[in-house]
This record gives C-alpha cells, sequence and structure tokens, in this order.
C-alpha cells in the first residue's frame, strides 16, 4: 500500500493570518505513516498557480487550497482535467465556492473531510482562457469588486461601502453586443453576471437557481438602470429575487459571446477578484463535471 501524498497551498495573508497551518500542526489530522503532507505558501498573487503546477509535476494526490476565493481559483485552475481532488480549506472573507459545497468553516471539520477524501465532479465556468467555479461578471459588479479590494476592509460594511462608490462613479455603461444560443442583441447593461453557483459570498445571490452539477450558466443581464431601480435590485438582492426586477433578464446557456465597441475594454471580475480584460470581446463557456473535489458525505 503506497503513502498518500496531500500538498496544502496556503495564502498566510488570506483571513487575516489567524492560523499558521505548517506541517506540525496538520500531522495531529493525519496517520503519520499513510499520509505524506507538504504545505506551501503563496506569496504573491499566480503564486499558488505555479506551486500547484509544481505539486501536479510531484504528483501529489490530493492539492488543497488554504485561502479566500481567488486562492481557490488559482489552485482549481490548474487541477481543471487533470482528475486531482482539490481540497478546499476556506480562510478569507466571501467562500463563494466552499458555503456552496458545504464546506465547514471550522478548520479541524474542513480537515477531517480530507481523510474521508468523498469527491463529486463539478462544473468548471471558462471566460476567454481564464477558470471560474462561482461567478464572473462585467460592469457594476466588477466596479464593486474593484473598490472592495482596494478599501482593505474585508467585511460585509466593506462591500456595501464599495457599492456605494461604485454607485457614485456610475458612469454611462458602454453598449456591448450578446451573443447567445444564436441569438444577438445589443444592450447597455448595467451589469451581466455569469454564474455557476447559487451563492456569491455571504449568502447573497443574483442567480438562486444556478447549479454546480446541471453543466449550465446561469445568467443575469440587467439593462441601464437609474439610482433608484439601484436601490431596489439592492433590496431584491437580500430577498435573493433579482429577477423580479423588469430590467432583469434570466436565462440559461452553455456559452454566450460579448463584444464591446472597436478600442473599449471590459472592466470584469473573476470569482470575486479584480480582471480587467484587455480585448474587446469576451468569450464565456462552460467544462462539464471538469474538476474533482472534496466535499462532505452526503447524510443519510
Amino acid at each position: 500500500m503506497g503513502h498518500q501524498r496531500i500538498h496544502f497551498i496556503v495564502n498566510p495573508i488570506a483571513g487575516k493570518g489567524e492560523r499558521v497551518l505548517n506541517e506540525a500542526y496538520l500531522d495531529q489530522f493525519f496517520i503519520k505513516s499513510f499520509h505524506r503532507l507538504t504545505v506551501k505558501y503563496s506569496q504573491y498573487k499566480t503564486h499558488a498557480t505555479s506551486l500547484t503546477k509544481e505539486s501536479i509535476a510531484e504528483r501529489a494526490d490530493i492539492i488543497v487550497a488554504c485561502g479566500g476565493d481567488g486562492t481557490i481559483n488559482e489552485v482549481a485552475s490548474c487541477l481543471v482535467g487533470t482528475g486531482i481532488p482539490l481540497g478546499i480549506i476556506p480562510f478569507g472573507s466571501g467562500n463563494g465556492l466552499a458555503s456552496n459545497l458545504h464546506i465547514p468553516k471550522k478548520l479541524r471539520e474542513a480537515l477531517g473531510l480530507l481523510r474521508n477524501a468523498h469527491t463529486i465532479r463539478i462544473d468548471a465556468g471558462r471566460m476567454n482562457d481564464c477558470y471560474f467555479f462561482s461567478n464572473t461578471g462585467v460592469g457594476f459588479d466588477a466596479s464593486v469588486i474593484k473598490n472592495y479590494e482596494s478599501s482593505n476592509r474585508r467585511t460585509l460594511s466593506g462591500y456595501l461601502g464599495a457599492c456605494m462608490t461604485s454607485f457614485k462613479e456610475l458612469k454611462k455603461p458602454q453598449e456591448i453586443g450578446i451573443k447567445v444560443n444564436g441569438k444577438q442583441w445589443r444592450t447597455n447593461p448595467f451589469l451581466v453576471f455569469v454564474s455557476n453557483t447559487n451563492v456569491m459570498g455571504y449568502h447573497l445571490s443574483l442567480t438562486p437557481q444556478a447549479s454546480l452539477q446541471d453543466g449550465l450558466l446561469d445568467v443575469l443581464v440587467i439593462t441601464k438602470i437609474n439610482r433608484f431601480k439601484m436601490l431596489v435590485l439592492g433590496v431584491l438582492l437580500l430577498m435573493n429575487k433579482p429577477h423580479l426586477l423588469k430590467e432583469a433578464t434570466h436565462f440559461q446557456t452553455t456559452g454566450l459571446d460579448l463584444s464591446g465597441l472597436p478600442g473599449a475594454h471590459f472592466d470584469s471580475q473573476i470569482d470575486g477578484e479584480f480582471h480587467p480584460m484587455e480585448d474587446n470581446t469576451i468569450s464565456i463557456g462552460i467544462e462539464k463535471k471538469a474538476l474533482t473535489v472534496i466535499v462532505p458525505r452526503p447524510k443519510g
């Protein structure tokens, strides 16, 4: 019987460094004779990506992302299509994917899942050449994320503050073309939100019907709205009913293309991290059951 190699990719900055995960601490949760643990620390954005690629080359059996949505996205993106299971230890604020998969916030419980290693396969969203697992968006939500990242307050009030800043900076939305399922139309969107999951983080949801395993993306397009309508949207969001806004169109699809005017570029967010796009066309698709992930066993 061989050993099981578990590699931990840790973002030490996420979750305000409450817990330093090191091999000595982790050893108590695993079986010495069977598990071989390796811990690596990511020091900057994109570092988790190179550490994960290195772990794949070192033939890790399980690779565990320890951090917020950004770290999880970097690790998971490398594991798409490899069949290597992703473990998740959620540190950080939003944790859209972790809450969707019912991964416990308590460290001890999350580590326990890695020993049982019960896995499911989930869909991966793709935006040009980047993967997303929770959601991606263009327009207002990208602006909110940009302001949230620069505010350094990782709390719900910091998030609402970022909403207010974006609200004040609201520019006339650019006209874009949307092409879905053979249909094309042009719109000036307040936001285009594409989701693979039904939780955005903080239990707010723009797409309550979305599922990680249905092979479909849920898309919400909200056309240009005035400030009063934005407040209405805010209230509907808290009630998880944003689609009731008459400026909102909700549909499911396996892919869509967005095109801006020549010379325009999109501000977008991917899994809650700001992500400016250089080109003025975006192609969004889904890869069915492309990621293996360790989750709690279903009860019963």
